[in-house]
């Protein structure tokens, strides 16, 4: 039986752990030739060969996202390997607490630059081959703090998740005759190494209290989401917004 991406090539950003180890294990499992990149060179590498014992067909490449020419090496090597680039996950991500006070010039540049540009980055460079391929899918992951206030903090992170979602309706109107679909998927708080030091403290308390579910998101729910966005069950969406939040928005 046809898995849902057999013959589908896809680059994840931000592989090599969290949402994107995990988004990286369900594409390869979905059938995709998945390309992890990552500046976690070890974890990223160690991802790729776990997935090739297990009969999947993976590969790590270094990149970091805010670095144009990274992005073209990437997206030229995969291509010149695997002959397309159908699937683009923009997932890699930073932190910060800092309010609109506290906040530095440096770290507000650091944000930006990873959060923000390097999505607009990664379309620009995967774009043109998919294009080439007859069409793709593109998932940006923002986050429901790109579309809510939250807690007051974060706010540089706040100003990059909610550019990725309207750059994501931007580029989806911009190509959606040329088959290139794009959507956001806005995680809520899921059980990565990014919370890890929330964990035991009030922080965890008022994020658990404010999720309806009462939970932790798991980095696999976040990864069905965007195996679903990338292949051909959701062909007639393009700009969408994919709430994943254990039903945070909702209140």
């Amino acid at each position: 039986m046809e898995a849902p991406l057999d013959g589908r090539v896809a680059l994840v950003t931000g592989g090599a752990r969290g949402i994107g180890a995990a988004t990286s294990r369900r594409l390869a499992a979905d059938g995709a030739t998945v390309v992890i990149t990552d500046v976690l060179d070890q974890e990223g590498a160690a991802l790729a060969q776990e997935l090739c014992g297990d009969g999947k067909n993976a590969q790590y490449r270094h990149l970091d996202v805010s670095d144009e020419a990274q992005w073209l090496e990437a997206v030229e090597g995969t291509v010149a390997q695997f002959g397309r680039l159908d699937i683009l996950v923009n997932n890699a991500g930073i932190g910060t607490f800092e309010d609109v006070e506290a906040e530095t010039v440096e770290g507000w540049d650091r944000v930006i630059d990873i959060n923000e540009k390097g999505v607009w980055l990664g379309m620009r460079a995967a774009i043109p081959e998919m294009r080439r391929a007859g069409g793709g899918s593109i998932v940006n992951i923002s986050s429901i703090f790109g579309a809510v206030g939250g807690f007051g903090g974060s706010v540089a992170y706040h100003a990059a998740k909610g550019a990725v979602r309207l750059m994501t309706k931007n580029a989806a109107i911009r190509y959606a005759k040329e088959g290139i679909r794009v959507n956001s998927v806005h995680p809520g708080f899921i059980d990565t190494p990014m919370v890890e030091m929330a964990k035991g403290t009030d922080m965890e308390q008022a994020i658990l209290a404010d999720t309806p579910m009462g939970r932790w998101g798991r980095p696999e729910e976040i990864a069905g989401a965007i195996a679903f966005l990338s292949g051909p069950d959701a062909t007639y969406m393009t700009g969408s917004e994919v709430y994943v939040d254990g039903g945070w928005t909702a209140r």
